[in-house]
């Protein structure tokens, strides 16, 4: 009688490996519809265990905190994953012009046409703040636009059919060259941004928690403009043809889209929400330096991967969640771990739920 009869006759499996392995998949789909809950829970102990540390007045203001970065990642990370949801390329040098963007606002601002001063006019008070706003936010956002535009008609066109590897080498390329325009000709060191003084003062005080006009400003223009895409995605004309790129770039060109210029058009856009980024970090925390993006651009992507890369509203949810989760991590064990909390989620993410908390699992392209 063969040796795995023998084993079946006495009640011993001669291969355990497919329960085995059938139990490990089990866990895996367990682990994935639960993964929304662990990520809330964990957060929530997080905040708990601050507060019995701490306080709550310390855990109430690194809310705070985490709200307001977080609005910051999240506009960059939507630039992330409306490339990424319509041609499938991460962009590594996306986050570099969120940097350049801010040095063009820098530019635009100390710009003093015919005796004009944007700086002096955003300090006079809440109107002339608005009204320098008002001018300096269209300009840099078109500047950074053609900037996105320039970057994917040279770099990625002629990639869209070349092997995945081809267009990512070619971004982080781009990102290396960004970079080291702005190390040649802005230095190494740190930069002020001369935008300090454009919101001073305090909104109020809750808790012992001082809400300042900056951190209000960063988070309410953050959901108003993540508000407005997702309004443009869904109820125009081009918004439409962006949606029916993504879902099959052939069949919308059968349809009569223009691929070419939906492509293009998403990466104005992208690139002028980073640039709306840049000027709120500005106004925010007042000193940029050349390599900003590239650690502002690996959390964004984060933030999106984490959110649901393809989903504008995931996007915006991950980076505010990642905002959060990095300044608790950051009081619970040291501020010197952030980064490693944060590349740490983007592992688990992967491993765990790697459509994110609002993707979908869809098949890949032909």
């Amino acid at each position: 009688m063969p040796a795995s009869a023998d084993a079946t006759a006495i009640g011993i499996s001669a291969d355990p490996s497919p329960t085995l392995m059938a139990r490990i998949r089990d866990v895996g789909r367990l682990l994935n519809r639960a993964f929304p809950i662990i990520i809330v829970a964990v957060l929530i102990l997080m905040i708990g265990l601050v507060a019995g540390r701490s306080g709550g007045t310390t855990a109430a203001a690194e809310v705070r905190e985490g709200l307001t970065i977080g609005a910051v990642y999240a506009l960059i990370a939507v630039g992330y994953t409306m490339v990424y949801g319509i041609i499938e390329l991460i962009n590594f040098a996306h986050g570099d012009v969120f940097t350049l963007s801010a040095f063009y606002a820098i530019f635009i601002a100390e710009f003093q046409p015919f005796g004009f001063n944007l700086n002096s006019l955003a300090t006079s008070g809440p109107l002339g703040f608005f009204g320098a706003l008002a001018i300096l936010m269209p300009l840099t956002m078109i500047a950074a636009g053609l900037t996105g535009m320039l970057i994917e008609r040279v770099a990625y066109r002629r990639l869209r059919t070349a092997p995945r590897l081809a267009p990512l080498i070619t971004a982080v390329g781009v990102s290396f060259i960004i970079e080291g325009f702005l190390f040649a000709t802005q230095g190494s060191t740190n930069v002020r941004t001369g935008k300090a003084g454009w919101l001073p003062g305090n909104a109020f005080t809750a808790g012992g928690v001082v809400v300042s006009w900056h951190d209000i400003f960063v988070f309410f223009s953050a959901l108003v403009l993540m508000f407005l895409l997702q309004a443009f995605v869904r109820l125009t004309r081009l918004g439409k043809a962006m949606r029916a790129t993504a879902q099959d770039r052939d069949a919308a060109l059968l349809n009569g889209v223009n691929i070419n210029r939906t492509i293009s058009a998403t990466f104005f856009i992208g690139s002028a929400l980073a640039a709306a980024g840049g000027i709120i970090y500005s106004v925010k925390d007042d000193l940029v330096v050349w390599n900003l993006g590239f650690r502002f651009g690996i959390i964004a992507f984060t933030c999106a991967v984490l959110g649901g890369i393809g989903n504008i509203v995931g996007a915006g949810v991950g980076a505010f969640l990642i905002g959060l989760i990095q300044v608790f991590g950051g009081q619970l064990i040291g501020s010197a771990w952030d980064n490693a909390i944060i590349f740490a989620m983007l592992i688990i993410v992967l491993v765990v739920r790697p459509v994110g908390l609002l993707g979908m699992r869809v098949a890949d392209r032909a």
